[in-house]
């Protein structure tokens, strides 16, 4: 079976911690699959927050979630504070590719890796909407320029 690979950039864009929580865990007591995609989405809200969008208003547009990837590379129990890392990946005609990379902070060991791919959507129309030159304009040199 070929696995899901997800290559790290160089360059992070966005920071912000998240605890785990007992509604987090799983039947086998650690993060659970569904609850590490909700950790990415709160993790997402924050990064578009930062840049004073939010997931109905990217320059006048909405987005939808198409797909998500992730790969597990190590448990994570209540308690755990985990640093999600965030980064802007292919930027489409009507998508971006948002990257995420989870650590847990006590010992900086790597949690996971996330890709989803986020669509540009007019909720008004229900259409898809090419990116908007603006959001590029703001968020692609930031994502060229900054320092892991």
């Amino acid at each position: 079976m070929a696995r899901v690979e997800i290559t790290l950039p160089d360059h992070w864009l966005f920071h912000t911690e998240l605890s785990v929580r007992v509604g987090d865990l799983n039947y086998g007591g650690h993060l659970g699959n569904d609850a590490l995609l909700r950790l990415a989405h709160e993790a997402r809200v924050r990064f578009l927050q930062s840049y004073g969008y939010s997931e109905l208003d990217v320059e006048g547009l909405g987005l939808i979630m198409a797909d998500a990837a992730v790969i597990y590379r190590a448990e994570a129990f209540q308690g755990d504070h985990l640093c999600f890392a965030l980064a802007l990946g292919e930027i489409s005609r009507s998508s971006f590719e948002l990257l995420y990379h989870v650590t847990r902070t006590s010992d900086d060991r790597e949690v996971a890796r996330l890709k989803t791919g986020m669509v540009f959507f007019d909720y008004a129309a229900r259409q898809i909407c090419r990116t908007p030159p603006a959001f590029v304009a703001r968020l692609a040199p930031a994502h060229e320029g900054m320092a892991t």
